[in-house]
């Protein structure tokens, strides 16, 4: 752009940003990761949430006859069928938004990542309550929650700070 073009896109006699924009970039990443998610979301589902409601597994962890009972099986299992079936949803809310080029995207990646934190953390405390999932824990869930935080740490402030995404997500 000449000088002249540049102060009459400031000026915003044209609705073209300057600088970088499109889905392009660290952009592609984001929308790698989002369908990754969406895939082992739906891996997750029917893999282990699911099953745990057939009747027999769960009875095996709720019934108080049961030698592998405990109270904080019921809550636990229905609370990560529900995160799971939320954040697929959201997944999929968050890449329409993406490829319509929403305003409200940057914030939704936020929420997005800082949540998976959260309930991350959640999930951890409340399957330390039960000694069967202490025992069977083999680091896995310290590691998830360690690459949410760094997660976090990176793409949190690419959102706040990111010219591509200013530029991107305009409307």
């Amino acid at each position: 752009m000449d000088s002249g073009t540049t102060e009459k896109a400031v000026r915003g006699q044209y609705s073209v940003p300057l600088g970088v924009s499109g889905l392009g970039g660290w952009l592609v990443l984001i929308q790698i990761g989002l369908y990754a998610t969406i895939v082992m979301m739906i891996f997750q589902l029917f893999q282990y949430s699911l099953p745990a409601f057939e009747k027999e597994t769960w009875e095996l962890l709720t019934s108080k006859d049961s030698e592998y009972y405990h109270v904080m099986w019921g809550p636990v299992i229905s609370f990560e069928l529900v995160y799971n079936v939320l954040f697929l949803l959201f997944c999929g809310y968050i890449l329409i938004q993406f490829y319509q080029r929403r305003f409200i995207l940057p914030r939704l990646m936020i929420i997005f990542y800082s949540t998976n934190l959260l309930l991350g953390i959640i999930d951890f405390a409340l399957l330390q309550q039960i000694p069967l999932a202490q025992e069977a824990e083999d680091g896995s869930s310290l590691r998830d929650i360690m690459r949410s935080i760094v997660t976090c740490a990176i793409w949190i402030p690419y959102f706040i700070k990111s010219e591509r995404v200013k530029n991107t997500f305009i409307r």
